[in-house]
């Protein structure tokens, strides 16, 4: 089976990826720097689990190591590369913009170099739903532009497609820029809204709701991200010599490049998710109101026709199925 690089294997989503393409029988090769920007334990118990797989092998790697990436590629020659590192969240953002900065441009900077000196059949990376911004037109359509982000994360995400793009394009690198819609699920994030509000509704902690809880997200099961990123590994972008010359389309490109939103198709109002956590885990929350943040979006709703088409798979898990398992998880792992 091909060889499969995946950043971020200690990370929610690529934890869950390397596991299942173990189980696939793919030879995976996980990085990560295993950084504080959250419990490391639960990101070490991540890599506990996914030791058990003897086709998957972890290397700690900062990916701004830029001598560290060359020789990575080097060494282990892959056959596909799937970037899921990143410093993710919006609100850190504000506080830590260099961050961002060294792990999302330098970093990604690093995995196309590694990709154009070592070629690769297909990089995948990971994209954000925040690129949309200030749009208010929804659902988000591939098409729409995506001109106007409105935090400092969403823009270096909006960096990395044009990034990818130029790779693309200069090096014929076979790219495919996925756009994630709030992401869910066991093992997840504790910075996610749905994580540290059942941690706070059971330990009887007071929860912000920003908005009074009138925003929409297009909540997105771990599993249904994961296994569209699996099906794509094959469906290489080729390079489009017809479209040189003509009035392009933002889904459409001349190069061996495509991109596609991931996520649910079903907006959830915040407050309901909140009612469904309360049902779940038998217990109300105490509610604090707060204004909208600065880098919030009021809505995310997910166009996904194209990738559907392109795949032929569709989100299978609804949000209270999907929070059932996420609150089930987090008490078997906390023993709560």
């Amino acid at each position: 089976m091909k060889k499969v690089l995946v950043t971020g294997s200690a990370g929610f989503v690529g934890f869950h990826l390397s596991k299942l393409l173990a189980e696939e029988g793919y030879d995976v090769v996980g990085v990560d720097s295993v950084n504080d920007y959250y419990d490391v334990n639960l990101k070490k118990n991540r890599l506990k689990e996914l030791s058990q797989y003897s086709n998957f092998k972890f290397k700690q790697l900062d990916l701004s190591d830029r001598k560290g990436v060359q020789r990575l590629f080097e060494e282990e020659k892959f056959d596909v590369v799937i970037n899921l590192a990143a410093q993710a969240g919006v609100r850190y953002s504000l506080e830590n913009p260099y961050q961002y900065l060294d792990s999302n441009i330098t970093g990604f900077l690093n995995i196309l170099e590694g990709c154009r000196h070592n070629p690769v059949d297909h990089l995948i990376f990971a994209s954000t739903s925040s690129v949309y911004g200030a749009n208010v037109k929804t659902p988000y359509h591939i098409d729409d532009k995506a001109d106007h982000p409105i935090s400092w994360y969403a823009a270096t995400k909006k960096t990395n497609e044009a990034m990818a793009h130029s790779y693309a394009s200069l090096y014929g690198v076979p790219t495919t820029g996925l756009r994630f819609f709030t992401v869910y699920g066991p093992w997840g994030r504790p910075d996610m809204a749905y994580f540290s509000f059942t941690r706070d509704i059971l330990e009887g902690n007071t929860i912000k709701l920003f908005n009074g809880g009138n925003m929409r997200r297009d909540f997105t099961y771990v599993d249904d991200i994961v296994k569209s990123i699996s099906l794509l590994i094959d469906k290489v972008p080729k390079k489009n010599e017809e479209k040189i010359g003509k009035e392009l389309a933002i889904s459409e490109s001349y190069a061996p490049y495509q991109l596609f939103n991931i996520g649910n198709n079903k907006p959830v109002l915040v407050s309901n998710f909140v009612r469904i956590l309360e049902e779940l885990l038998g217990k109300k929350a105490i509610i604090e109101n707060k204004p909208m943040q600065p880098g919030d979006m009021y809505e995310t709703y997910a166009d996904i026709d194209s990738l559907v088409a392109t795949i032929n798979y569709k989100p299978q898990i609804g949000i209270e199925e999907g929070l059932k398992r996420f609150v089930e998880w987090y008490k078997a792992y906390y023993k709560k």
